[in-house]
């Protein structure tokens, strides 16, 4: 059910490592006797290259080193290599669990759906060539016995079933091995930490063991019969690993040439694991995004070409100036549309805004203008005052003085609650037609007149004063509806491009995903306690070797979320306290439940502050 281009690949990949391997073991034959200064050239360059390609990843899970020594990435000294290779162990079988763990994903989620669905997946998403297997073998069938769709549910199930079989078999062989390494490293942390080249050789001799095991397991795999047939695309020559000498075994003393001879050996047996899982597991894989959607694919394909043939139909290379015409017609009408629609617009806000600025100076009232006005009441109540109380009075006497001179004169002091204009209008009355051809009633109402008007240039002079403060912020609210337009269009169109699905993004479904990497670990500890319990030694490695693979993904995705809120220190802490094998199964539920509540990287979108 692979795809046979992607199974090309694979086995011209494997086929590399085959190569390199052989020809490594073919050097170290020759000059294995002379212990040569050559010899010891290609092994640093072989584990540099290795190294090299295998730190290009980003950080990985911690070793379970003591709290009190220093992280193993800052050893920088010759020392280091004996964590790097132990590193480089756990590494590896990292990133073949999640190769195995993706696909293994894919096809639960496959066996998880209805017989329609399955049924669709077996002829749809396989490829053209699957697409003409499932339809002859449904023809076939309906012609034959009438149940096509029941047979052909049944066969694609069983395919299904085989491969996620498969694919749990090696998972579990993975994660069991991943498990006592951890745990062997786990128990000589203090030993490591005070003598690496020491504590090194008796580690390597446990681990060597492991490989043991873990070819035993794999090939158990692969020889098992699935359906009556041996495993598809398993390998004819069964997986063998180099093993240590039994010499160096039994010798507790080390040099430094068995040592790095030793670190070759771990080296040469993770490539040789790579190249059997990528030839085991390319027959198991999920099918590429391009099978899956070929169908897709092919019609627009289709659409394409019939477009293409259109195109040059109407091209001038037919002898057509139809599409010449259409482009010119498409370009004077898109600038047509960007001079009304955008050009326009944009210089309408523009010269608004600088318009605004360069009449700062012209405002609606002037000081000037009120200055007059005032001179001339002022003028008017002279003259007005000098007449009634028939005596001269300087000329910068204020307005006040001579309305008070005014009041005190003609008003009484029981209605000076009212306005000297008014009082004087009332006593003008008491003779009408006299006071209307000789008398102060006119004056009286003209001055008036004036009063009302300064008083009303005064109010609109200071409204302008505060329009002209407020001018930079009346500008300012005419640009937010624009401003939050385009935020809201680039908004939408960064997600649209950024897609925050996995575990390590920043969107509400990364979050999510986060979250439930935590829910995983927790149940991962509690299925490893049960099998503890329950006696069931070898499923606990598998699934302890589960946890701390979904520790390690939790540990990539909350990085660097965690660094930029300063929460990095203590959420690390607590995931190698999780992930170390001798803390208290009650400790590790504890501390899970804490990360999920504190730490804001992992808390709900909703209650995040």
């Amino acid at each position: 059910m692979g795809d046979p281009s992607s199974n090309e690949a694979t086995g011209d990949k494997t086929l590399t490592f085959f190569y390199s391997n052989y020809l490594w073991n073919r050097l170290v034959s020759i000059f294995s006797s002379h212990q040569s200064h050559f010899l010891g050239k290609i092994s640093k360059i072989y584990l540099r290259t290795f190294r090299t390609a295998s730190h290009r990843r980003r950080p990985r899970l911690p070793l379970p080193l003591p709290s009190n020594s220093l992280d193993s990435s800052m050893v920088v000294t010759e020392e280091s290599r004996a964590f790097d290779v132990l590193e480089d162990i756990l590494q590896n079988i990292l990133l073949n669990l999640h190769n195995i763990e993706k696909n293994l994903h894919f096809w639960q989620s496959k066996a998880a759906g209805s017989k329609a669905q399955k049924v669709y997946f077996m002829i749809f998403e396989r490829g053209p060539r699957a697409f003409l297997d499932g339809s002859f073998l449904f023809m076939r069938e309906f012609v034959r016995e009438g149940s096509a769709l029941q047979h052909l549910c049944h066969s694609v199930s069983s395919q299904i079933s085989e491969k996620i079989t498969i694919l749990s078999s090696l998972r579990y062989a993975l994660a069991s091995f991943l498990a006592q390494v951890y745990m062997e490293i786990d128990r000589m942390g203090e030993e490591l930490v005070k003598d690496p080249e020491r504590s090194l050789p008796p580690l390597l001799v446990v681990i060597d063991g492991l490989f043991s095991n873990l070819a035993i397991s794999i090939g158990h795999v692969n020889a098992t019969p699935q359906g009556g047939h041996s495993v598809e695309g398993g390998h004819s020559v069964p997986l063998l690993f180099e093993k240590l000498r039994k010499a160096n075994q039994e010798v507790s003393q080390w040099t430094d040439c068995e040592i790095s001879d030793a670190i070759n050996l771990v080296y040469q047996n993770l490539l040789k694991l790579d190249s059997y899982l990528s030839i085991l597991v390319a027959k198991q894989q999920k099918p590429r995004k391009i099978t899956q959607y070929w169908i897709r694919y092919t019609c627009g394909a289709v659409g394409l070409s019939i477009c293409s043939m259109w195109l040059l139909r109407h091209s001038s290379l037919m002898g057509s100036s139809d599409i010449d015409n259409w482009i010119c017609e498409a370009r004077d009408s898109t600038v047509s549309f960007l001079k009304d629609h955008v050009e326009q617009p944009l210089l309408s806000i523009r010269d608004e805004l600088f318009e605004t600025f360069r009449k700062r100076h012209k405002g609606v009232m002037e000081l000037d203008e009120v200055q007059l006005t005032a001179k001339s009441l002022h003028r008017m109540l002279l003259t007005f005052s000098e007449q009634t109380k028939r005596q001269k009075f300087p000329e910068n006497i204020s307005d006040q003085e001579m309305l008070e001179i005014v009041m005190a004169r003609h008003i009484s002091p029981v209605i000076i609650h009212i306005s000297w204009p008014d009082r004087r209008y009332e006593k003008e009355l008491v003779h009408p037609i006299q006071n209307l051809l000789g008398g102060e009633l006119g004056r009286a109402l003209l001055i008036q007149i004036q009063k009302l008007k300064l008083d009303i240039e005064t109010a609109m002079l200071e409204l302008n004063q505060i329009l002209r403060a407020n001018e930079i912020n009346f500008a300012i609210l005419a640009a937010l509806p624009a401003f939050f337009l385009s935020l809201l269009l680039l908004m939408l169109v960064r997600a649209w491009f950024k897609k925050d699905t996995r575990a390590e993004g920043r969107g509400r479904i990364a979050r999510i995903q986060r979250r439930l990497l935590i829910v995983e670990i927790e149940r991962r500890i509690m299925q490893y306690q049960t099998c503890v319990d329950q006696g069931l030694e070898q499923d606990a490695k598998c699934m302890y070797g589960l946890m701390l693979y979904s520790l390690d993904r939790l540990y990539r995705a909350v990085e660097r979320h965690a660094q930029a809120t300063g929460e990095w220190l203590y959420l690390r802490q607590d995931i190698i306290d999780v992930g170390k094998p001798g803390i208290r199964t009650a400790y590790k539920v504890t501390t899970i439940s804490r990360m999920e509540r504190v730490y804001d990287c992992l808390l709900p979108s909703t209650k995040r502050p």
